[in-house]
């Protein structure tokens, strides 16, 4: 039975269906292999997977997102990084990187800060003499940080799911979305030297930078509010949502560049990317629920225990199942099939569960732009006119990257727990 729902599952993800389909038609089937009867269930279990208060939080931060972008906001945050990095050789990729760090700390979504990117920075990089395939493979490797650096839908969904604390697992991203930054500083480094790319300014201006810095402020505000008050206690992650949207169209407003007449239709996409996003989730919910019922993560967790329970052989089995996972299947369905398995398995080795949520959470946002099927990837591609193919070669050092990163930190529980024992006293 189990090899028939497993043919089904990757025979409908080959064949290119959409994965709220796969992951809808593997439930059932696992379900009418083992009973008919489950089938009144399947509109509960579904509509039990949405009916979450906390999921409120990703609508808000799509509409934050389609607010900033046609606000004014990025494009002034831009300009300030731009001021700051520019003098630099290869400066525009570096301020690539950077304003991505900052919009991750408004948007959380990898998806919202590539195409966002797209349209803003291909351009001037290609008149600068950057080949735009690499100018792709970076947007998408620096849209990656959106679902690490806080707020993070991932990790609302993943404290969701397990019931980790939400608070510490923004405060754990911190750290891995600076160092995974860093690891991309370097990558481009490597390239600005091959190439010999210009600087944007010859040196830095203090009158154009306090002029820019001045001109960012409403935009930079977003970030602090959000991210401050939600470490803070002040709000939840759903309330910050809504306090980034009000501040978003505020910053529009004071830009003098967003038009109510605009406001419908930047709704309408971000109704259009929610439902999309919530009905992943609910056919994900059949299937895991499925797996459950079968008892399949006991099973599997089981079977690994079997071959080691070396604390450091099963991280590293752990990593290898993720990336594999992440070139096959995208994140959110990674997430609701395989939490419950590997949590399991983390706690019968001693693995901190803040930790390890960390982990498999940073795991699965790098499934987003791994080849061939990273979400992120074909966002990318379709924003900038550009093969897949040719983007999947570009990203690949920014992607191995990363992996080093998080790799580092799985190993390391006392660099990635920093933040959260300093800050909100931590104990795990």
């Amino acid at each position: 039975m189990f090899i028939v729902v497993l043919g089904i599952f990757f025979g409908s993800l080959l064949l290119g269906a959409p994965i709220a389909f796969v992951l809808s038609l593997t439930g059932i089937s696992h379900l009418a292999f083992m009973s008919p009867e489950y089938f009144a269930v399947i509109p509960q279990r579904m509509f039990a997977g949405i009916n979450i208060t906390s999921l409120t939080c990703i609508p808000f931060f799509i509409v934050a997102g389609e607010l900033m972008n046609g606000g004014g906001v990025t494009r002034k945050l831009l300009d300030f990084v731009k001021e700051i990095v520019g003098c630099i050789r290869g400066g525009l990729a570096y301020c690539t990187i950077f304003t991505a760090a900052l919009l991750s700390a408004i948007l959380g979504s990898s998806n919202a800060v590539a195409s966002i990117l797209c349209n803003v920075m291909i351009p001037d990089m290609e008149k600068s003499g950057y080949e735009k395939e690499f100018s792709g493979g970076l947007i998408a490797a620096a849209g990656m940080l959106g679902p690490i650096i806080p707020p993070s839908t991932t990790f609302v969904y993943y404290s969701v799911l397990t019931g980790c604390s939400v608070k510490m697992l923004f405060l754990a991203g911190i750290l891995p979305g600076i160092l995974i930054a860093v690891a991309y500083c370097a990558v481009v480094r490597m390239y600005v030297r091959k190439h010999q790319l210009p600087k944007v300014f010859d040196r830095i201006s203090g009158k154009r930078l306090l002029k820019a810095f001045v001109e960012a402020i409403p935009a930079l505000l977003v970030p602090v509010v959000i991210v401050g008050g939600v470490l803070a206690g002040i709000f939840t992650p759903t309330e910050s949502g809504a306090v980034a949207c009000v501040i978003a169209l505020i910053a529009g407003i004071m830009y003098r560049s967003l038009t109510f007449r605009e406001i419908p239709q930047m709704l309408l996409r971000a109704a259009k990317s929610s439902a999309s996003i919530m009905f992943i989730i609910a056919c994900g919910n059949i299937m895991g629920w499925s797996m459950a019922v079968d008892g399949i993560p006991t099973m599997i967790q089981e079977a690994i225990l079997s071959l080691t329970d070396n604390y450091y052989l099963v991280i590293a089995l752990m990593l290898v199942i993720l990336v594999i996972v992440g070139c096959l299947m995208e994140a959110t369905a990674a997430m609701l099939i395989f939490s419950t398995v590997f949590l399991g398995l983390a706690t019968a080795i001693g693995m901190d569960t803040l930790h390890f949520g960390l982990i498999f959470c940073l795991m699965l946002v790098l499934a987003l732009v791994t080849p061939p099927v990273g979400m992120t990837l074909f966002v990318t591609a379709n924003v900038a006119g550009l093969d897949v193919r040719s983007i999947s070669k570009a990203i690949i050092p920014f992607v191995l990257g990363a992996f080093i990163v998080i790799a580092a930190l799985a190993y390391l529980p006392d660099v990635a727990l920093f933040l959260p024992r300093v800050f909100l006293g931590y104990t795990g």
